[in-house]
């Protein structure tokens, strides 16, 4: 791994374990607390008034490790770091906005689905025609491990990738919902692609990869079991942006399938438990959904969860760097 990689790594930790010393504490007094859904387990509502926002420490940490170590890729007009922030940033400011709704009103309930959806929809559209135009991007999906490539027409193509970025963001935003568990499972996610990026010469992925692990591993700091902060829809949504953002800056959306295989989960579950219980008019196959809550229903803690969630991404994100390693032989 390159040294700059490293560098930010260790910066943005140091920043985003900083800057929750002051964020919290200035969350608290503007009473920014998260709103629990009645819906979900009973022993959440302990969590109530929580502050949320949380996100906005590895946001801002990953925006100085850029600044600090990403001018060198920048100088010679490797942008493709500086436009997965963006991207990435674009969502945040849309859970950003969410969780002030959410604040504001004293309940669980922001931006209606209506606008959210369009919002992320013309940010997927922007970005995958900007990656395009700078030579990042190619109509070619790469499937791992067959080492085989085949071209969509751009057409289908931005429709496929529309799809796939809304999709991987909501699913992210899904996952975010005991302590340490989003933020956990994304840190391989993060680590195999600065590993990759590594690897096929994309410095200024790498850069972005590293920065956010170590804002993320800052972050964790307060947001283990039992969390001092949450991430609100500000960092969820903000990683939604950035996992995708960097499977599309490398050109390999298909991997999200193997490193996001959480997110998948998450999101499966939920999908199967609403269809099953309006086509059987009540019935349900998990005890709750999504994916983690059930686990919690079932008598795991938290810190189990997070373990084991963690560790079958660490597995397919292992996986994932076996399937791509062909793509660019060293």
């Amino acid at each position: 791994m390159d040294i700059s990689v490293i560098l930010s790594m260790f910066l943005s930790f140091v920043v985003s374990a900083a800057a929750g010393k002051l964020l919290i504490p200035a969350l608290r007094r503007l009473k920014a607390g998260q709103a629990i859904k009645e819906i979900g387990p009973t022993w959440h509502m302990t969590k109530q008034g929580t502050p949320t926002m949380g996100g906005l420490m590895f946001i801002l940490s990953m925006a100085v490790a850029l600044a600090v170590l990403g001018w060198s890729s920048v100088a010679v007009g490797d942008l493709g770091g500086v436009y997965t922030y963006l991207f990435a940033l674009v969502f945040g400011v849309i859970g950003f906005m969410d969780d002030y709704m959410k604040v504001k009103k004293k309940e669980n309930t922001g931006l209606t689905a209506g606008p959210k959806f369009l919002l992320q929809l013309a940010a997927a559209i922007v970005f995958t025609i900007l990656l395009r135009n700078e030579g990042y991007l190619t109509p070619d999906l790469y499937i791992p491990f067959a080492n085989v490539t085949f071209q969509l027409p751009w057409v289908v193509y931005m429709v496929f990738a529309a799809f796939v970025m809304v999709g991987t963001v909501n699913a992210v935003n899904l996952t975010d919902g005991i302590d340490g568990l989003c933020s956990s499972v994304t840190v391989p996610v993060a680590l195999f692609f600065a590993v990759v990026a590594g690897m096929w010469g994309r410095a200024e992925i790498g850069v972005f990869a590293g920065a956010l692990v170590g804002g993320l591993l800052g972050f964790l700091i307060y947001n283990f079991h039992p969390a001092k902060v949450f991430m609100g829809d500000t960092g969820s949504l903000f990683l939604g942006g950035a996992v995708c953002g960097m499977a599309f800056a490398l050109d390999m959306p298909l991997v999200l399938i193997l490193v996001g295989i959480i997110y998948i989960a998450e999101t499966l579950s939920d999908i199967i438990q609403v269809t099953y219980f309006k086509l059987t008019h009540g019935k349900r196959i998990f005890r709750m959904a999504p994916l983690h809550h059930h686990f919690e229903m079932c008598g795991w803690s938290e810190v189990k969860l997070v373990v084991v969630f963690t560790s079958v991404t660490v597995v397919f994100c292992l996986l994932a760097y076996l399937g791509v390693m062909n793509r660019y032989p060293m």
